[in-house]
């Protein structure tokens, strides 16, 4: 029980606490390579001065920032060359989605001219050629949250309505995993079985979702929330229909434990939830 609540204070300052960013050195050799023979006072310029300090200021502006900046100003230029597309590619590695890029090329287009746009969105469609509307929306959700949304669930998908995500945050003293599940997914009804002890505890990281134990109202979740669920209790905990939803799951020691999975939640009672 002490370790448990020494971790639970931890997720909590974890999750309440305002994050302080570091700074993060950018290195940057393109100066170097391309001109360094021709023109390395440029290069050293360019690698160790625009990179390697402005743009390593990451506790100042974070990187995602420096990113959004640039190609507004490079397209509002009208400069659609490479280090555009140089730029273009370390925005989506920066976190920028394609419906995000796709967003801010056309508000710039009403300020810097639509020929300009059309110009940088022929890059910009090859940057984000491999992404999809599923993983913009899983991308987003991401950086809401700390704990990595993980893995497709495939070992439990049976038992879920839905796609959800597991990711092992502590498999030492107390088995812990960020469980994400996206909108409208939950699992099955199901029992946590113990002869002693046993039983689950979830914390809400992000978004909005649903705990329910049978024959009680259902319970919403939000960052911080926590859930204590009994052993051999019948319960389901899922996301709400419009957002995605994770949380932690605690699993707590007992003996005899196992998990008992039952009927899935049906769309009739889901879908009263949010009225």
């Amino acid at each position: 029980m002490r370790r448990i609540l020494c971790i639970l204070a931890l997720v909590a300052w974890t999750i309440n606490s305002t994050t302080i960013m570091a700074q993060e050195k950018i290195k940057q050799t393109a100066g170097r390579d391309q001109l360094g023979e021709f023109a390395p006072q440029f290069a050293a310029l360019n690698d160790d001065v625009l990179f390697g300090e402005v743009w390593s200021r990451t506790d100042k502006l974070g990187l995602r920032d420096r990113s959004l900046v640039t190609i507004t100003s490079l397209i509002s230029q009208g400069i659609t060359d490479s280090s555009l597309t140089y730029h273009l590619q370390t925005a989506r590695q920066n976190g920028i989605t394609r419906t995000e890029i796709a967003e801010i090329i056309t508000h710039i287009g009403f300020y810097a001219g639509w020929p300009k746009a059309w110009a940088a969105f022929r890059l910009a469609k090859e940057v984000w050629a491999e992404d999809t509307a599923g993983d913009d929306a899983r991308a987003a959700f991401q950086r809401e949250m700390i704990f990595p949304i993980g893995e497709p669930n495939t070992a439990y998908a049976r038992y879920f309505i839905g796609n959800s995500y597991l990711a092992p945050i502590s498999r030492e003293q107390v088995v812990v995993s960020n469980v994400t599940f996206e909108p409208g997914c939950r699992n099955n009804w199901h029992i946590h079985r113990a002869k002693n002890g046993g039983g689950q505890m979830l914390i809400g990281v992000a978004g909005r979702g649903w705990y329910q134990e049978e024959g009680k109202p259902a319970v919403e979740i939000l960052p911080g929330t926590v859930i204590h669920i009994p052993a051999n209790v019948k319960h389901w905990h899922g996301a709400a229909a419009d957002s995605w939803f994770a949380h932690l799951a605690f699993e707590i020691p007992g003996e005899e434990t196992a998990n008992e999975w039952l009927e899935p939640v049906s769309d009739e009672a889901y879908n009263q939830l949010d009225k």
